[in-house]
């Protein structure tokens, strides 16, 4: 039995997934000829879900709905003009698969378009295999520019026969100083979002500089407090090309992080000023480039004139200090969870933290560990999750065997619905493996809640950057009293001995330590770029009106202006699509906005 869709011919029995995937491609392949939106549209189920990552739209575009899809797709075909879809090669085959509770077959496309060669993820529906559930598109490379890897590495001849010349080291230095000309991108921080955006370009050919603060690359993970790793599992923590080494833990320590930040960005060839702050810079609209201040270690200025500036200095800036009523008469030290270190001179001493996210439960975990007496201080609600069963839900498609680049281009597949729904139904499980720890919490008193609209911790980073904790240990402390656990709203205000409480009694401290969070990074930019700038971009971080990141990893509103932020795995991700945008407008392929 046939179906004819839009003239090419659907087998309706005793296919194969790969036949399958391969004739819908088919179809796909021709109704993109016609151009036609009705025909593309025919192609998806009602409720379908499509993400482009600049293939067909030169930025991040999310469509619900096999009739804006159609009309969507249509549109960006006329530029575009994607063609060759098919199953790609060497990678992950078609599979079936269940994923959001729908049985889906599931297959790793790749196609070209005018410009360049795409990858991407169908998903037919498995009882209705003419039919696509869920459409991914995204832009890998670009013809004529692709990265500089593999069989397309340099020869090394220019530094390892240039007897009596410069050698490797001699152009790195002088490639490094910047002494006869200006980089094109200046990236504002060396952590996991600065690098990978640096390693990404210099693969590129595109002239790049990150300038960091601190003292030495990976000191952003080594200057913070003594005990902390990271919370997710080192498969899915990779940088861009060069993978954590096979031997290493699970959860991997901040100063194993801070080695390999320094060691990647001396492999990775990155040009980095250390001991280097971003001091401001105005925008010239007609040349298109920034006069950017960079102010080093001496106090010496030194003026840039790159085209792009990337902001890659975290989700969260600026240390947020509350005003909190009567601290300015506490006789004890006052620390944001930002600058604490290690709780060891704290021995013996009465410590009260403010803040029940990840940063505040740490460090009281930390101070309790030094023989701190320790109370946390609640304001809101938390989310809590343990991190072994249940944060790891969130990362088993790390654990079905796909290649890494596999789980990368099937974990962007998602549109803001299907995220807000994934993250639901992991939360349903999260609670049921957490019973125990959270009835627990809540019978010493501990707010607790599981999101806004059920989808837990993560939604909360992506909305907010916080509200959660991925337990470490310190909920057991809360449970078996060990780390006391006290009510913002029980405190009348602070006094010189500590917190005076409402009953009148008094909560003595020699600490205080804020875990408040941090300002978005839209204060930032308001400090360095002025008002107007700050006004222009807009929000940064947290959930646009499409469903997508606001203005993360695309053109903002403020030619020349970027963002990259978040997670060891966007970063990673996200680096190569703003890579491949800068690398198109300085090719003359994309056009600012």
């Amino acid at each position: 039995m046939n179906n004819a869709v839009n003239g090419a011919v659907i087998e309706r029995a005793g296919n194969t997934d790969g036949e399958w995937v391969s004739q819908w491609l088919e179809s796909l392949n021709a109704v993109l000829q016609s151009g036609s939106s009705t025909a593309i549209a025919a192609l998806f189920a009602p409720d379908s879900h499509w993400r482009d990552l600049l293939a067909f739209t030169w930025t991040i575009t999310p469509q619900r709905g096999a009739d804006n899809i159609g009309v969507a797709i249509g549109q960006g075909q006329t530029s575009a003009k994607a063609h060759g879809f098919v199953i790609a090669a060497r990678r992950t085959p078609p599979r079936r698969v269940r994923r959001l509770g729908v049985n889906v077959i599931e297959a790793i496309i790749a196609f070209e378009t005018a410009v360049g060669r795409g990858s991407g993820v169908l998903r037919l529906l498995a009882d209705q295999p003419t039919q696509a559930w869920v459409l991914l598109t995204a832009l890998e490379e670009l013809k004529g520019v692709e990265d500089k890897v593999d069989q397309r590495r340099p020869s090394g001849e220019a530094f390892s026969r240039n007897f009596g010349g410069d050698n490797w080291l001699d152009q790195r230095n002088k490639s490094q100083a910047y002494a006869d000309r200006d980089p094109a991108v200046l990236v504002v921080g060396g952590g996991q979002a600065g690098l990978a955006i640096a390693a990404r370009l210099g693969q590129l050919d595109v002239d790049t500089l990150v300038v960091e603060k601190n003292e030495r690359i990976g000191d952003n993970w080594r200057n913070r407090y003594h005990s902390l790793s990271l919370h997710n599992e080192v498969y899915v923590n990779h940088l861009p090309y060069m993978p954590f080494p096979p031997t290493w833990p699970r959860y991997v320590p901040k100063d194993m992080l801070g080695i390999w930040f320094e060691a990647y960005a001396l492999a990775m060839q990155i040009n980095t000023w250390t001991s280097a702050e971003f001091a401001g810079g105005t925008y010239d609209e007609t040349a298109g480039r920034w006069t950017a201040q960079v102010r080093k270690a001496d106090g010496t200025l030194r003026t840039l004139h790159p085209r792009h500036i990337v902001f890659a200095n975290g989700v969260s800036g600026i240390p947020r200090m509350p005003e909190l009523p009567g601290l300015e008469h506490f006789a004890g030290e006052v620390l944001h969870s930002h600058g604490f270190n290690t709780g060891a001179r704290w021995r013996g001493k009465k410590a009260l933290v403010l803040g029940t996210g990840n940063s505040g439960h740490d460090v009281a975990q930390d101070l309790h560990s030094h023989g701190a007496d320790t109370t946390i201080i609640q304001r809101g609600s938390s989310t809590v999750a343990s991190i072994d069963p249940s944060a790891k839900l969130n990362y088993l498609l790390y654990d079905e065997g796909p290649p890494l680049e596999d789980c990368d281009l099937i974990a962007t597949t998602a549109t803001y619905p299907l995220r807000v729904l994934g993250y639901q139904l992991a939360v349903e499980r999260m609670v049921e493996l957490d019973k125990d720890l959270l009835a627990g919490l809540a019978s010493r008193g501990f707010k607790l809640d599981i999101g806004e609209d059920k989808t837990g911790h993560q939604m909360k980073y992506l909305r907010r950057g916080g509200g959660y904790y991925l337990d470490a240990g310190c909920s057991g402390l809360i449970i078996k009293g060990e780390v006391g656990l006290l009510q913002f709203d029980q405190i009348e205000r602070f006094v010189p001995e500590g917190a005076l409480l409402k009953d009148g009694s008094i909560r003595p401290a020699d600490l205080l330590v804020l875990g408040t969070g941090y300002h978005t990074q839209q204060v930032l930019v308001r400090r360095l770029l002025g008002d107007a700038i700050a006004d222009k971009v807009g929000e940064i971080w947290g959930i646009a009106p499409n469903g997508e990141m606001a203005n993360m990893w695309v053109q903002t509103p403020q030619p020349g202006l970027w963002f990259m932020a978040g997670s060891f795995p966007q970063s990673r991700i996200y680096s190569k699509y703003l890579a491949l945008q800068i690398k198109a407008m300085e090719a003359g392929m994309l056009a600012r906005q």
